[in-house]
């Protein structure tokens, strides 16, 4: 937090699992599984109703993160980034298995493979998948800041160095995807790929404009997300962020209770599509 956020604030570093007294509920954080550190807030009042608040979560295990947690409660508030069902991605393992052959395939042809990902997060994920002899991994400054955190907490990635303008044979350098494009553009022999659940999409080749895109995504796809419902057996769930509303009504249809906090709903007549 103090890395990526500004100013002066008063920090609470909590450990996970440990219930936490606030006014007249106890609080106990979750691994959420999104990325290294991440937490869901588990809360329990006196009377022994329950809320599980997911944030940014996913189920598949993270090669640069804990694995994710979870315990039943009454009410589920989660996050729907990829809440329609055309969003289900592949194996992980396919993935990088797709990624390293780019990458392997780049260099054989005299090429740079240049991997876009956020700094924070789908970086160090990135990172922790390139253990193929031979890579020589450099990372954007911004990258290299956050890697170097969070290796005071995990210690499995393969060496890496700091790009300063100059890459040597054989390279591959890993970017935010904001990176400064004067940057970028140096490298003349560069072949680029982006890295992100959007991927999916079909207009996703012409919005990212890279050589190659590969769905590796730090949140859950559609799947998990139904799975997460079944896994939690909440009475009522609140839906936020990307395809809340969409989501809330899948799980309806499911005989679910559910709902897109912060939007206005339509009455839904049973036989008239909604």
């Amino acid at each position: 937090m103090a890395a990526r956020l500004p100013g002066k604030r008063t920090e609470h570093a909590l450990p996970f699992y440990s219930r936490f007294q606030f006014r007249d509920a106890s609080i106990t954080l979750l691994p959420a599984g999104h990325i290294l550190g991440s937490a869901q807030i588990y809360v329990e009042n006196g009377e022994g109703a329950s809320l599980l608040y997911t944030g940014d979560f996913k189920l598949r295990p993270g090669k640069s993160a804990e694995p994710i947690a979870w315990r039943s409660a009454d009410t589920l508030i989660m996050e729907t980034t990829f809440g329609l069902p055309r969003y289900v991605f592949p194996p992980v393992e396919e993935v990088i298995s797709q990624l390293i052959n780019f990458c392997m395939e780049s260099i054989g042809a005299g090429q740079v493979p240049i991997l876009f990902g956020y700094s924070l997060g789908k970086a160090q994920e990135i990172l922790a998948a390139l253990h193929e002899p031979g890579f020589r991994v450099f990372l954007h400054p911004a990258v290299h800041e956050m890697t170097r955190l969070y290796q005071d907490f995990y210690q499995s990635f393969p060496a890496f160095e700091m790009y300063t303008g100059t890459l040597p044979d054989g390279s591959i350098l890993i970017c935010p995807p904001g990176a400064n494009r004067m940057l970028i553009s140096r490298i003349e022999n560069r072949r680029t790929a982006m890295l992100t659940g959007w991927a999916l999409d079909s207009g996703a080749t012409y919005r990212y404009q890279c050589d190659a895109l590969f769905p590796l995504s730090d949140h859950a796809d559609y799947t998990d997300l139904i799975r997460y419902v079944e896994l939690v057996k909440p009475k009522r769930v609140f839906t936020v962020h990307g395809f809340a509303a969409q989501f809330a009504q899948d799980l309806r249809r499911r005989g679910v209770e559910a709902w897109a906090l912060g939007q206005d709903h339509q009455l839904e007549l049973p036989g008239i599509p909604a």
